[in-house]
């Protein structure tokens, strides 16, 4: 398995990447937000320390097509994926500590319970996400 570090916000390095890893980790961000700015570092060193893992920084307004259907109100948001399935999705409070923490939680939950059992956080407010919505899914898409 390929472990170097590449660009999390490079979408073919994000597609090459889930090719080798079942795990999208995604800071969903934008580029006006301070606190976004001030987090990406820390996002940064939590990818190294996760190297087997594909991390992804998605600015949404220069990535509107692939975060459309998502409610995204605050910043930063978190969406973790493994797989097809959607395992977290919501804001965090820009702590790399936190997301390190939530990461070992739910491979933890994978390992015991397995995918089918490990459940989904998703903190969207007033819309639903499409059935079957998939992060992954669209990034894989990209031509």
């Amino acid at each position: 398995m390929n472990t170097q570090t590449y660009i999390s916000d490079d979408l073919v390095a994000i597609q090459s990447k889930l090719k080798e890893s079942p795990w999208l980790i995604t800071c969903l961000c934008a580029a006006w937000c301070g606190t976004c700015k001030s987090y990406r570092e820390a996002f940064d060193l939590l990818q190294n320390a996760h190297p087997e893992k594909c991390f992804a920084w998605i600015d949404i307004e220069d990535h509107a097509d692939l975060v459309d259907a998502l409610d995204i109100e605050n910043f930063p948001t978190i969406l973790i994926q493994y797989e097809s399935k959607l395992l977290f999705l919501g804001t965090m409070l820009p702590d790399a500590n936190l997301v390190n923490r939530l990461i070992s939680s739910l491979d933890d939950s994978l390992q015991r319970l397995g995918l089918d059992q490990t459940p989904s956080t998703i903190q969207n407010s007033d819309y639903p996400l499409p059935a079957n919505w998939s992060l992954r899914e669209l990034i894989e898409r990209i031509d």
